[in-house]
């Protein structure tokens, strides 16, 4: 039931705006594409092929905007209290579905404040280890962890990342217990793994997979579905030990919930126009992404699922902001 409602309120959002500009966009005016992380990784990439994609078709100038801070809630906030005129749009990720259970209050309501653009991509984590940690499958890590419960730890990109809950969720189906250290940043994380100040990790795949062809590091096992065919030698979480573990990274783009319905509609052709290009192919490809595209509608119903799936393994697994 509670699916149901945020669907019903994302969706309404959809359709409660008022009435379009017929010029959307206007070249005098710059389009602002804010993305809450740090330079570098694929949110980054996302905002940065709009941008210039808009840029290049539009003629308008459009601009990337890093606010990084709070478990992206700084970056986040500023867009949802900006102008809803559609020149200013917010790239959001995995938390973006997981923070309203996670933190007590938000600046911002996620269903209520913001307008679903569109799911402009999907990739998967891999479960590494540093070279020294004494195990070479999941099972063995399961083990490990569990006859030596809290002396493990694991690095995360900050509270509420998919590196994050990917190993929440681990923790919840296995029964372990593993000490979790956030970082601000996929890079240091990985550096400390490297380094052995941390034992364990799940990662986005472009952010490790360079260490694990290198032998740097030890790929357990991925998070999707199915074997990534150009890692085809490694497991799936569930066909490694955990049956039913699934975790799915995703990248969107939302918009001011009061955003005009017309502006909406056509910011979501271009956007869709711009995933089907073959060179943003090949970047999505090279981060090891896969686009995806679609409706509103399409990025609303994923939006509500997320937010239901992490709010009970939130919940279930006592995970906080640390």
């Amino acid at each position: 039931m509670r699916a149901l409602r945020i669907l019903g309120l994302v969706l309404a959002a959809l359709t409660s705006a008022s009435s379009a500009r017929a010029d959307f966009p206007e070249k005098s005016k710059t389009i602002r594409i804010v993305v809450p992380y740090t330079p570098g990784g694929f949110n980054d990439t996302l905002g940065r092929i709009v941008a210039q994609k808009f840029t290049d078709d539009w003629g308008v100038p459009t601009v990337v905007e890093n606010r990084p801070g709070g478990g992206t809630l700084i970056g986040t906030d500023a867009v949802a209290k900006a102008p809803a005129d559609g020149y200013t749009l917010l790239v959001v990720a995995f938390p973006f579905a997981v923070n309203p259970t996670l933190y007590a209050k938000l600046p911002y309501d996620t269903v209520k404040d913001f307008a679903p653009l569109i799911l402009a991509g999907q990739a998967a984590n891999l479960l590494v280890v540093n070279n020294d940690v004494p195990v070479k499958s999941v099972k063995e890590l399961i083990e490990t962890a569990k006859a030596k419960p809290g002396t493990i730890s694991y690095g995360s990109t900050g509270s509420g990342s998919s590196n994050h809950l990917s190993m929440e969720l681990f923790r919840l189906m296995t029964g372990t217990n593993l000490i979790h250290v956030p970082y601000k940043g996929s890079a240091p994380m990985v550096t400390d793994l490297l380094g052995g100040h941390v034992q364990v990790a799940f990662d986005n795949v472009p952010n490790v997979v360079t260490q694990v062809k290198g032998g740097k590091l030890r790929a357990l096992a991925i998070t999707s579905a199915a074997r990534d065919p150009s890692l085809a030698d490694i497991p799936t979480v569930a066909e490694a030990g955990v049956p039913g573990y699934e975790v799915g990274v995703w990248f969107g783009i939302v918009a001011p919930a009061a955003t005009p319905p017309d502006v909406l509609a056509r910011l979501n052709a271009e956007l869709n126009k711009i995933l089907r290009e073959g060179d943003v192919k090949q970047k999505f490809a090279d981060q090891g992404v896969n686009p995806v595209g679609g409706t509103r509608e399409h990025f609303a119903q994923h939006i509500a699922a997320q937010i239901e799936k992490w709010g009970k393994v939130v919940k279930e697994s006592g995970a906080k902001v640390e």
